[in-house]
């Protein structure tokens, strides 16, 4: 048999087509590792436990460093919004949700706002009640001018009226009095006289 002959250049191109198929293999193989661990579903976990579900009877409700209104207010939550509940106030008037962002990824929400799902809810230990930053103080000299005294008042001295005056009359006597003739007797003795003098004057037209 004959000695097969290669030519440089051909060799050349054989060992550079080699080493580039080499170097292609590891990356293909990494892109399809990549390519096959995105097309995994990723699965989104649900709450578990107990929920609250805020009400659809306002927009939102206020979340609250403690159950009361004397906390102070440190967000708020959506209608409609499912949180994960971890217990309630001892009067149950208030329960406590996850509420992430705030110091201790806690808060707490009116239950009266919000429906409860999953089952009972355990007591949890309030925060202590906050202090005032300040002790409200009544300045006296302000106070004192809404302070009215009633001054007492001397009422007038009543004058009784004088003693009312009622005259009084003397009775008149009816009987006789001595010495002088009574009318009657002088009526009669007129109309005597006249009728005498009448008398006489017809007998003297005769």
């Amino acid at each position: 048999m004959g000695k097969l002959n290669i030519s440089p250049i051909l060799c050349g191109l054989l060992l550079f087509f080699s080493f580039t198929l080499l170097m292609a293999i590891p990356v293909y193989a990494r892109n399809s590792s990549q390519n096959a661990a995105t097309q995994i579903a990723t699965v989104t976990g649900t709450p578990v436990g107990v929920t609250i579900t805020v009400k659809n009877d306002n927009d939102h409700i206020n979340v609250r460093s403690g159950p009361g209104t004397a906390y102070e207010i440190v967000g708020v939550v959506l209608a409609g919004q499912v949180i994960p509940a971890k217990g309630r106030s001892p009067g149950g008037d208030w329960v406590l949700i996850d509420y992430p962002g705030v110091q201790g990824g806690q808060g707490w929400v009116y239950a009266v706002n919000v429906t409860i799902n999953g089952g009972e809810l355990p007591v949890a230990e309030p925060p202590p009640t906050p202090t005032l930053l300040y002790t409200p103080t009544i300045n006296p000299t302000l106070a004192a001018q809404f302070v009215i005294t009633a001054v007492p008042t001397r009422y007038p001295t009543f004058t009784p009226p004088p003693a009312l005056i009622i005259p009084t009359f003397a009775p008149v006597s009816t009987g006789n009095q001595t010495g002088k003739v009574p009318m009657g007797m002088v009526i009669l003795g007129i109309g005597a006289v006249g009728l005498f003098l009448g008398l006489f004057t017809l007998s003297q037209g005769r």
